[in-house]
């Protein structure tokens, strides 16, 4: 079964389901998990590396390469939690946030936003 609005499975892996692995495997030692290795570098490491996987999603983006695109963007979004984990920030708080914003027309909510 499948939600009609979006094709994803009502049953699907979800960004929570994600961010409670990079949680878990954040506390593991850095030679034990890539995820700790970048937390060890924190905030630079995983920031950089975050910015690193959007440029690759930019040229995929820009080639046209769907499956390119897809692989860039599941690290895209990977080390967005990752950086997300760094900074103590969770990801209901940004699902929260996103849907804040869409109780707006995008350029209603640009116009409230603090200059």
């Amino acid at each position: 079964m499948t939600d009609a609005d979006t094709d994803v499975p009502t049953n699907a892996f979800t960004l929570a389901d994600l961010a409670k692995i990079v949680a878990t495997r954040a506390q593991a030692g850095p030679d034990q998990s890539y995820t700790a290795k970048l937390m060890a570098s924190r905030p630079e490491g995983p920031a950089k590396k975050l910015g690193e996987e959007a440029v690759e999603v930019v040229i995929a983006a820009m080639a046209g390469d769907r499956q390119a695109l897809t692989y860039e963007a599941a690290d895209l979004i990977y080390h967005l939690l990752v950086v997300l984990e760094a900074g103590d920030v969770r990801i209901a708080d940004v699902l929260a946030e996103l849907q804040r914003r869409t109780a707006l027309s995008g350029l209603a909510e640009k116009a409230q936003r603090k200059r």
